[in-house]
């Protein structure tokens, strides 16, 4: 098949982005023609990349002059070659045959968060272009768009509730993830190497937060519940991208900054999963989160909010614990308490239950997606 894939540039903190990769690289070796249209993209072989150009003053900007581009850059690209088999957007866009909701629902996210935002804030979400953008898109693009893939029955539930879907038109495939990247045995390999580099003690327990955007991903909330915790033997290992200061203020007040080691965005995330103990990801709204799966198959029993699409695959007790109260210090100190009791049972439960999502799954049902869409022939 000849498929085009849209994505808007590439991040190394990205989940989405890092989860595309992998699936062009087993479509790669299937045979399919894969063409990459996006404003930036690293160099791969065996993938032709379409630059599509954007003004990144603004995020309403930058989303705006996307969409416009790459309606165009596929016109122009199909009346030069024959007709793509399939056009498959991880944006949000008005061009594609599927769609796949990475992002979840944006009328969703603001919903949650006219719940806990102040008022002039919520006053602010139906005057800012950006939001008002972004749902025009969504209200599109859920109309128009022949299949949309959610990435949860979370985010299939809420495209439902807010644009009236039907729900033929929405299938659920979860996010796979790379078994031999992501295992156990990388402990035996990796753990006393990393924590070496980073100072940290073997008899210390590592709490692992990975992800961008530290105010949707529930930092604050983890930071809160660390400072319940009596012992000493704790820290948390904080990695992604976003502005720290406010969260090593945050630390200072609770007298725990000792305990809260900040880091960016890291190459060869797979090394931080086998120094931790848990993974601790207590977020707002996450589709579906890639790192709480890393993090599964990795042996790491888990803790997140039914706001995680992941959520859907953890059973309280077993792989790790769902928090079904947002933001509740209280309740995530204390499963971070009962986790550490029984680290070695849980971290197996939540690989063995990993080991039912490869990525080589997700690829299979992705192709089976296209077909499907009757976009393509088998």
């Amino acid at each position: 098949m000849r498929l085009a894939f849209i994505k808007k540039k590439f991040s190394i903190e990205g989940g989405a982005e890092r989860y595309l990769q992998t699936l062009i690289e087993h479509l790669k070796r299937a045979g399919h023609e894969i063409q990459i249209f996006a404003n930036e993209w690293p160099e791969e072989k065996g993938v032709t990349f379409h630059k599509v150009n954007l003004l990144p003053l603004t995020s309403f900007l930058s989303t705006v002059t996307f969409n416009v581009s790459i309606n165009s850059k596929l016109r122009t690209q199909s009346s030069k070659l024959k007709k793509f088999d399939c056009v498959i957007s991880f944006e949000r866009t008005t061009c594609q045959d599927i769609y796949r909701a990475g992002e979840g629902c944006h009328a969703e996210w603001l919903e949650i968060r006219s719940k806990i935002e102040p008022f002039y804030k919520n006053l602010s979400f139906k005057i800012d272009p950006l939001h008002i953008s972004l749902l025009s898109l969504e209200k599109r693009l859920f109309s128009d768009t022949k299949l949309i893939v959610a990435n949860s029955k979370m985010v299939k539930n809420q495209i439902i509730k807010h644009y009236a879907v039907p729900e033929e038109r929405i299938i659920t495939i979860y996010n796979g993830v790379d078994l031999n990247r992501f295992t156990p045995e990388n402990k035996n390999i990796l753990r006393k190497d990393v924590r070496k580099d980073f100072s940290l003690s073997e008899d210390l327990k590592i709490i692992l937060f990975v992800g961008s955007g530290f105010e949707r991903k529930g930092l604050r909330t983890l930071i809160d519940s660390v400072a319940l915790i009596k012992s000493e033997d704790i820290k948390v290992l904080v990695i992604g991208k976003s502005n720290t200061g406010k969260y090593k203020e945050l630390a200072e007040r609770h007298r725990i900054s000792d305990r809260v080691v900040f880091l960016e965005p890291q190459r060869g995330i797979e090394r931080f999963y086998a120094a931790a103990d848990i993974f601790v990801l207590p977020t707002l709204y996450d589709p579906f989160s890639n790192a709480t799966l890393e993090a599964m198959a990795s042996g790491l029993p888990v803790i997140t909010t039914k706001n995680n699409g992941v959520a859907e695959l953890i059973e309280n007790g077993n792989e790790g614990f769902v928090l079904d109260k947002l933001s509740d210090s209280g309740e995530l100190a204390d499963k971070i308490n009962l986790t550490l009791k029984n680290l070695k049972v849980m971290g197996e439960k939540a690989r063995e239950k990993a080991e039912n999502f490869p990525i080589e799954r997700a690829v299979r049902e992705f192709t089976e997606a296209i077909k499907l869409a009757g976009l393509a022939e088998s």
